[in-house]
């Protein structure tokens, strides 16, 4: 079991009214595929093609977000017609969790539980 575990990271979601859910994510796994997965809502209107902004996350600590890789220009394009855009917005359809993000929280704006 505990093999398993290492597998995975810890990621806390915070919605929009401030509930905080707590998930563990595969590694290699998108945080938009990760939420529906668990039944948390994160639209994803474009199916993850890049092609829209309602995947929009915030991530709550700039040390976890410096540990991302740099968004591309396609994700920066799509960034900006985000509501709420922040220094440290990401779209979820695009961060894919990674050893080092054990423990990250992410904020997302419009999605609830």
């Amino acid at each position: 079991m505990q093999e398993v575990k290492k597998l995975k990271r810890s990621l806390l979601l915070v919605d929009k009214d401030g509930e905080e859910i707590t998930i563990l994510v595969p590694i290699g796994r998108s945080i938009l595929k990760a939420a529906h997965e668990n039944d948390i809502y994160l639209e994803g209107a474009c199916e993850a093609s890049l092609a829209c902004s309602t995947c929009h996350v915030i991530v709550m600590d700039v040390d976890y977000y410096n540990k991302l890789e740099d968004p591309t220009d396609e994700e920066n394009d799509m960034l900006d017609l985000a509501i709420g855009l922040t220094e440290t917005s990401r779209l979820g359809c695009q961060l894919i969790v990674k050893h080092e993000l054990d423990g990250i929280q992410l904020a997302m704006l419009y999605a609830h539980a």
